[in-house]
């Protein structure tokens, strides 16, 4: 049975259920919206599951119809600043940037996998919650758009390095430039998401997913990320070949390697403990 977490806010939902921490931007009224109380409890719950030995996967995904709007243009419309509001340009720029760290910036750089569940739209820096990533599945009827351009925002959240990663960058440039709406066909077409399935399908889906990765090679996967991570941002192969070397050895002394090995010969699964 799932345990559930309170996060201080019910603009966020988290609940613990057999390894998989199931995180619920709770906001359905404004498309779940990025709202201050839901940016802080997500980024504190994401410092939480880094460190939390019974946290193996996590799920990012929205209540209602949409998955994560971005930020609150309704709400920046009427304070007439989007921005900047009380706070000074340097104070509005350093929060901004201590805010993605924490939410994107660690989805990215979490050592355990992490999945984004798509029930309908990820616009702005929804979007880039979702493809800082590391699995997206979508909704048939779902839809991403960068919408940032429709708005006169450049982007946020690390979705420029995101999207570049996945589609590259002459593909990036024409999302960002133009906006357009990516259906959820069109986005497995690109590389943008992993799965697409039927909406009623979807919880079931990204929880098939995620308790598979759950009860996988937790350490390896850590340093799979960390050497996908290397491979995006060094873009030199002998840094690159070290890094392997030295992870996979490191693996190599692990009880997840030694019984998964032992159970390979013995022709059965193996269970993995993430030591």
């Amino acid at each position: 049975m799932a345990d559930q977490i309170d996060t201080g806010t019910q603009d966020l939902l988290a609940e613990l259920d057999e390894g998989v921490l199931t995180l619920t931007l709770n906001r359905p009224e404004a498309r779940n919206a990025m709202s201050g109380d839901m940016t802080a409890a997500l980024a504190a719950q994401l410092a939480s599951a880094e460190l939390d030995s019974a946290v193996r996967a996590i799920i990012i995904t929205g209540a209602g119809k949409g998955f994560c709007a971005g930020g609150d243009v309704k709400g920046m419309a009427s304070k007439g600043d989007g921005t900047v509001g009380d706070n000074t340009i340097d104070g509005a720029i350093h929060r901004q940037r201590v805010n993605q760290r924490a939410t994107a910036g660690k989805l990215y750089s979490m050592p355990k996998p992490t999945i984004a569940a798509l029930p309908g739209a990820a616009a702005g820096a929804g979007l880039s919650l979702a493809l800082a990533c590391d699995l997206r599945v979508m909704a048939s009827n779902a839809i991403m758009t960068t919408a940032f351009a429709r708005v006169g925002f450049s982007g946020d959240y690390g979705g420029t390095f995101f999207m570049s990663q996945l589609v590259g960058t002459a593909k990036a440039r024409e999302l960002y430039f133009l906006s357009d709406r990516v259906s959820a066909e069109q986005a497995l077409s690109l590389g943008l998401t992993n799965w697409v399935c039927e909406p009623e399908e979807l919880g079931a889906k990204a929880m098939e997913i995620a308790r598979r990765l759950a009860t996988g090679p937790t350490v390896a996967y850590r340093y799979m990320k960390e050497n996908f991570a290397r491979a995006a941002s060094s873009g030199d192969v002998d840094d690159c070949l070290d890094l392997e070397a030295t992870h996979h050895i490191h693996c190599g002394q692990t009880d997840d390697h030694k019984n998964a090995t032992k159970a390979f010969v013995e022709k059965r699964e193996p269970t993995f403990i993430g030591r």
